[in-house]
């Protein structure tokens, strides 16, 4: 049970949570697999799409962009295709294009009005600085992998949020979208935390390495918990 009243600052997963990232990654792949007469169901693109990301992000540490021609490259290694260099540009450079979920932008601005928001992705900072503009709040700090020069679940990450918001791991409520990026290490650190299980088309788990574990609390958008949050 999370008691609000306790809380000083929510940090924010982006992609996934604040940003409906699987609309812009299967806009990119299904044009791809097409161009290689290759069908497959969307849940299974996001099934691979996860396993292939995360291991995209084991150390050592490579910026996102990287990641993200790595992923298309590890689909064609899969399907044996050979993506062109438009296609494996086409992924990192369509992320600015990625836009918030309807609810997003009004729930930041009810939670700021009582609590600090701060942001942890797994993200180029220039990459963040161009989706920022689409969220309309001020963020009190932004903790990126660029920063950190990790991913999550790296642990190095979250440390590094926290000693910016300057408050006690049970004062920073963690919201995310993944339990395994974001539920269980933000657990681990001692910090209450948030599954928003956003409509995916792989339901319950999204574009994201599928693993177990028990958030704090689940709601399915942000509409719901900043309703809860704020009372």
């Amino acid at each position: 049970m999370i008691d609000f009243s306790k809380l000083e600052f929510l940090t924010f997963d982006c992609y996934g949570t604040l940003i409906d990232w699987e609309t812009g990654i299967l806009s990119v792949l299904h044009r791809t697999m097409l161009a290689h007469s290759i069908s497959l169901p969307d849940a299974e693109i996001l099934r691979l799409y996860g396993d292939f990301e995360a291991e995209a992000e084991q150390s050592p540490y490579r910026e996102y962009r990287e990641v993200l021609r790595s992923v298309v490259r590890s689909y064609g290694m899969q399907f044996s295709f050979s993506p062109t260099n438009e296609e494996v540009e086409a992924l990192p450079d369509s992320l600015p294009k990625w836009l918030p979920w309807p609810d997003t932008v009004s729930a930041l601005q009810k939670l700021q009005t009582r609590y600090k928001l701060a942001v942890i992705s797994n993200i180029d900072d220039d990459l963040f600085r161009l989706t920022q503009r689409n969220l309309s709040v001020t963020f009190q700090s932004v903790t990126t992998a660029m920063q950190a020069r990790c991913y999550k679940p790296a642990l190095d990450i979250f440390s590094l949020a926290l000693g910016r918001t300057g408050s006690s791991p049970e004062k920073v409520l963690h919201v995310g979208q993944s339990i395994y990026h974001d539920v269980l290490p933000a657990k681990s650190l001692g910090m209450p935390t948030v599954w928003v299980n956003r409509p995916s088309r792989r339901d319950g788990v999204g574009a994201v390495k599928k693993v177990g574990g028990t958030p704090d609390m689940e709601v399915r958008n942000l509409e719901t918990l900043a309703r809860v949050a704020l009372g």
